[in-house]
């Protein structure tokens, strides 16, 4: 078993899932935050009670300044909502060396992006050319709800890169007795479908706000077949291979994501389906959904390559307050009964 040095950027409950889980397995592991409550709670008591309340991890270090985190580790885990990556990894350019390897955990479509994919893996493969670098970027995707991957259930994630060799590795070194990493090199699959999954999420918690009428199960599986096919379609056109629609990226992290109490994206769903409007459904959530924002997206996407996308129109009209919920729902349902 070959021990890595691995370096985690942002303690988030993700990234603190992580640190536990390879510490466990035997790697060393350092955490860097920029948050000092989430730093002391480690320092006295080895849990990071903000995030990830109730899980011991004794052999994790952690620090406040990153280039503790560069000195001494060689895999560098960007553990941070998609909103502030970018700013981090400017931050982190200076101190990179040739060895270092970067994984993103930030899934989809930069907050505002120069390169015409838009995704966030392109973005930082592009600032790190600007800055004369070439260190590999790898995406880390799939269904993974974090205090499920503390607690050691067993767990499938998707590793890409443009360089399939680095995923191999990467997946090969990083994978445990409790998460299983794939390897591939369909990077635009992995991080888009990581993207486009949180829109069929929404779409599912709206079912489950409409529970006294027309919300239920089967209308739960009727959105998530709509969703799914249009995806397929859609991302097919954006540069996806068709086969990562069918792995933990795609149909695994979608199923999660659609079904779990703890999803954020679901939970927004559900009180929009409720009738709340959006302002207000999100000032009643601390932690960000990132659905609303990838609904958008990909919905200029599809008018640019000109593609029909009945499901995702009709959710962006809901969030828009243009749609009542019972009319887009039956809209995103029937254009895709057989």
């Amino acid at each position: 078993m070959h021990m890595s040095r691995i370096g985690i950027l942002g303690l988030g409950n993700w990234g603190t899932a992580l640190a536990k889980v390879w510490c466990e397995d035997g790697h060393n592991v350092m955490g860097w935050t920029v948050e000092a409550e989430v730093y002391e709670s480690l320092m006295t008591s080895n849990i990071n009670e903000k995030y990830l309340p109730g899980h011991e991890i004794p052999n994790l270090d952690s620090t406040m300044e990153l280039s503790d985190l560069t000195e001494t580790c060689e895999i560098l885990i960007l553990a941070l909502p998609s909103g502030v990556i970018l700013s981090v990894v400017n931050d982190l350019i200076p101190h990179l060396r040739p060895s270092h390897v970067l994984i993103d955990l930030a899934k989809g479509l930069a907050p505002t992006s120069e390169s015409e994919s838009g995704m966030i893996s392109r973005e930082i493969e592009d600032r790190l050319a600007a800055a004369g670098k070439s260190n590999p970027v790898v995406v880390l995707t799939g269904p993974t709800i974090a205090p499920e991957v503390a607690q050691g259930v067993m767990t499938t994630a998707l590793v890409a890169c443009h360089d399939r060799s680095i995923a191999d590795r990467i997946a090969e070194r990083l994978s445990t007795e409790s998460l299983v990493l794939t390897a591939t090199n369909d990077v635009e699959g992995a991080e888009l479908w990581g993207a486009y999954k949180n829109t069929v999420a929404l779409a599912c918690g709206l079912v489950d706000g409409l529970r006294d009428g027309i919300g239920g199960d089967n209308l739960k599986a009727a959105l998530v077949l709509a969703g799914f096919s249009e995806g397929i379609t859609l991302l097919d056109a954006m540069g996806a291979n068709a086969g990562t629609a069918f792995g933990p990226a795609g149909i695994g992290d979608l199923y999660v994501t659609a079904t779990s109490p703890r999803s954020r994206n679901r939970t927004l769903g559900e009180k929009l389906g409720s009738g709340k409007s959006l302002e207000q459904a999100l000032a009643e959530m601390h932690m960000v959904a990132e659905g609303v924002r990838a609904t958008r997206m990909f919905l200029n996407r599809a008018e640019r390559l000109d593609i029909e996308v009945p499901f995702l129109s009709a959710l962006g009209n809901l969030l828009d307050g243009e749609e009542e919920v019972s009319t887009a729902v039956r809209r995103m349902v029937e254009a895709y009964e057989a």
